[in-house]
Formats: C-alpha cells, sequence, structure tokens
C-alpha cells in the first residue's frame, strides 16, 4: 500500500495567509505546507483540499483512479471545488466500515473531538490509522493485538493522541509515526524535526509518496536527556513536552510540598495543571531507587532541589562539617546518583538550573552550591544521550 501525501499542513496552509508571525515569515520552499490530504493507492482520498489534482499532478500522480474521497474534518478554509469526474466526497459515520473494490477496508474512528478518523487495511494488508486535526481516537480502553504500520496524526497539537494510542498497543516500535496537519505553532526547520524526534514521530515534504510497512528511520526516543536552563527559561516546560506523547509517566517533584509556603504552592499547582492528566506524581528526593526500578518514562524536576536536599543532609553549609566530611559525603552521593543514571533501564528526562553564568553568589555556601550544582549537572549530563539548554524558551542542543 503506497501513500502520497497531497499536503502535510493545517487547514488553512502553513504559512497562514496574511498572518505576520515568525513561523508563518520562515515556511518557505520545503517547508512550506498545504492543506493536509492523502492519496492512498491512488483510489482513495482523505480529504479534499484546494488544489488536490495539482498536488498529485505534481507528485506524478493523476486522481483519475479515486473511487473514493472521505472527509476527515469540516473544512474551514476556502471552499472547495470537486474536481470534474471525482466522486463527491463524504464522511463515514463513526465505528461504519467500507470495503472497496480496489480491496481495501476503510473503518471510521470515533473522534474526542469534532471530526472523523479512517483506519484503513490495504490489499496487502498493510494497516494505517489517520487522525484529523486536532483530535485523538475515542474510547480506547483495551490493548489491541497488532500495532498500526503508519499513524498519520497532529503530533503537534495533540501529542496525547500517540500516549493513547501507545497504551494500547496501536503504536509500537516499529511504527512509522507521520506529523500532518502542521501549523505555526512550531517554527520550521530544525525545531519542528527536533520536537517531533522526542515524541518518537517525523515530517516528510508535501509530495512524498511512502510505502506503508517499509522501514523507515524513524528517530529513537533519546533514553536519557538533561534538560538545563535559568529561572522561567521555560525548562520544565521543555521537558515535559518530550514525553506528553507517552503514556504512563512517572513525574518525581524535589522540592516537597513546603506547607505554608502559598507562593510555593501556586508554582506547583501550576506543574500539576500543566502535566498530562494519566501522569503519576512522587515527591521524593530518593532517586536512585527510582532509577533503579523498571517502569514508564520518568521525569525528574529537579536537580537543583534534589542537591540542596543533599547539601542540608551532609551539613554542607557549616564549613567545619563541610571540611569534617561533608564534602566527602555529597561527593559519593552524587557518585551514586550518576551511576544510577549509566544503569537506569528506563527513560530519564531530568531538568536542572544553569546557576553558573549569573553574579557571583556574595556568600560563601552561595558560591559553594554553585560550584557543586555545576559539578553535578557536568556528572549528570556525562551520562546522557542527549543534552539541552534553554534560553527565553528556544533549545540549544549541546549533545544528541
Amino acid at each position: 500500500m503506497e501513500v502520497t501525501l497531497l499536503g502535510t499542513g493545517a487547514p488553512a496552509g502553513l504559512p497562514r495567509p496574511d498572518c505576520p508571525c515568525a513561523a508563518c515569515a520562515t515556511a518557505l520552499g520545503p517547508d512550506a505546507r498545504a492543506a493536509t490530504a492523502l492519496l492512498v493507492d491512488g483510489a482513495l482520498l482523505l480529504d479534499l483540499t484546494p488544489g488536490a489534482a495539482f498536488a498529485a499532478a505534481r507528485a506524478g500522480h493523476s486522481l483519475g483512479g479515486v473511487r473514493q474521497v472521505l472527509l476527515s474534518h469540516p473544512h474551514d478554509g476556502p471552499p472547495v471545488e470537486v474536481p470534474a469526474g471525482l466522486p463527491q466526497p463524504v464522511r463515514v459515520p463513526d465505528g461504519r466500515e467500507l470495503t472497496l473494490l480496489t480491496g481495501h477496508r476503510v473503518r471510521a474512528v470515533a473522534m474526542d473531538a469534532g471530526g472523523t478518523g479512517y483506519a484503513v487495511t490495504g490489499p496487502d494488508g498493510r494497516r494505517l490509522l489517520y487522525l484529523p486535526p486536532g483530535g485523538a481516537p475515542a474510547g480506547l480502553e483495551t490493548a489491541t493485538a497488532e500495532s498500526y504500520d503508519m499513524v498519520l496524526a497532529d503530533a503537534v497539537g495533540r501529542p496525547d493522541a500517540l500516549a493513547r494510542l501507545r497504551a494500547v498497543g496501536s503504536v509500537g516500535p516499529t511504527t512509522d509515526v507521520l506529523a500532518v496537519h502542521l501549523d505555526h505553532d512550531v517554527p520550521p526547520g530544525g525545531e519542528l524535526w527536533r520536537r517531533l524526534a522526542a515524541a518518537g514521530a517525523r515530517a516528510v515534504p508535501d509530495g512524498t509518496t511512502l510505502v506503508v510497512g517499509a522501514y523507515e528511520d524513524v528517530p529513537d526516543v533519546p533514553r536519557r536527556t538533561l534538560v538545563l536552563g535559568g529561572a522561567r527559561s521555560g525548562k520544565s516546560v521543555e521537558a515535559e513536552r518530550r514525553l506528553e506523547s507517552f503514556p504512563d509517566v512517572l513525574y518525581v517533584a524535589t522540592g516537597g510540598t513546603r506547607g505554608g509556603d502559598t507562593e510555593w504552592a501556586a508554582r506547583v499547582a501550576a506543574h500539576r495543571e500543566r502535566r498530562p492528566g494519566s501522569w503519576r506524581t512522587s515527591e521524593t528526593t530518593d532517586l536512585v531507587p527510582v532509577l533503579a526500578a523498571d517502569g514508564p518514562p520518568v521525569l525528574i524536576d529537579c536537580l537543583s532541589l534534589w542537591l540542596t536536599d543533599v547539601m542540608d543532609e551532609v551539613g554542607a553549609w557549616d564549613d567545619a562539617e563541610w571540611a569534617g566530611g561533608g564534602e566527602k559525603a555529597l561527593r559519593e552521593r552524587v557518585r551514586e546518583l550518576t551511576e544510577a543514571v549509566r544503569c537506569a533501564r528506563r527513560t530519564v528526562v531530568a531538568v536542572s538550573n544553569e546557576v553558573g553564568s549569573g553574579i557571583v553568589p556574595a556568600t560563601a555556601s552561595g558560591r559553594r552550591y554553585r560550584d557543586e550544582l555545576g559539578r553535578l549537572n557536568a556528572a549528570f549530563a556525562s551520562e546522557c544521550e542527549q543534552v539541552l539548554l534553554i534560553v527565553a524558551g528556544q533549545a540549544v542542543v549541546l549533545r544528541g
């Protein structure tokens, strides 16, 4: 089964008409995208968009052999005229299955938002799933026996859709996940590829033809990642974004509750509201057992608070205690943590502050903390496949 992506953009296309944003200004050449439409084996068209016939011709195909046109979402762009000879577009009711004369079977999948998804099985038995923009499958409760060979979904706008599909086995290690309905939420180019790679997905230019089930170089999700940044740089948002397309994430909060501190409670509440509801939270600084255990991906936020707790335990703030064994005890705790990261079998994303580029602290204890955090960050980063530095909400890849 072959799929030609006549377009891969949002319903209004990319760049959006008359939009002055930076993402639209740079969406030129191969980064420009027409509204998403799929041509399957020249016989099935999923979504009719403006200029579909010309897009097919540019890709070396014709719509003359199309026997069925299915709509996945109400078109909110310019009016679309049905080209001569093309069947009238229809939407299939949820749960209904069609069998085409070409041997393709199409089942309508219910969404949790407006629109309809389509599961297509080709004559060769290969399976693909196409989801509309802004939608995720509804009613996925039990594990499926077989994963799709290809999934085309709004991976940027609805990463939780991939999480749901992974939770029931519909997306597996060999599933080719393609991002479609791409809008101006993310700058095109390197930033888009980086975000998609973190979700185990990829994007292709308009006009690309793919063979469903053929091996593709699907991005590997880094097993261990350290996200560094200053205050309010966006480091926690970036760390959470890297795991939001995966189910059953364990969020390890090292800051505790700090009873009576209303400002801290507001910060904690804001973080909780931002996280997917399926994530579990553990408030602990005992990170070694967490890293040693098998289980779902873990997000640690953050190492700087872990260090504060450990320095409290070893008496690092008192010069006499520091010289009398506190420094040695801290070095051992950091060694244990980095050893645990090295041996961890689960996916790990950790957050830490980068404080070494600012004003030199006025106190000896402040300078000690700054130095030890720099050493901890360096040691932890040495055990990670990917290290990011977040500056003004922008990710700078330091490794990986």
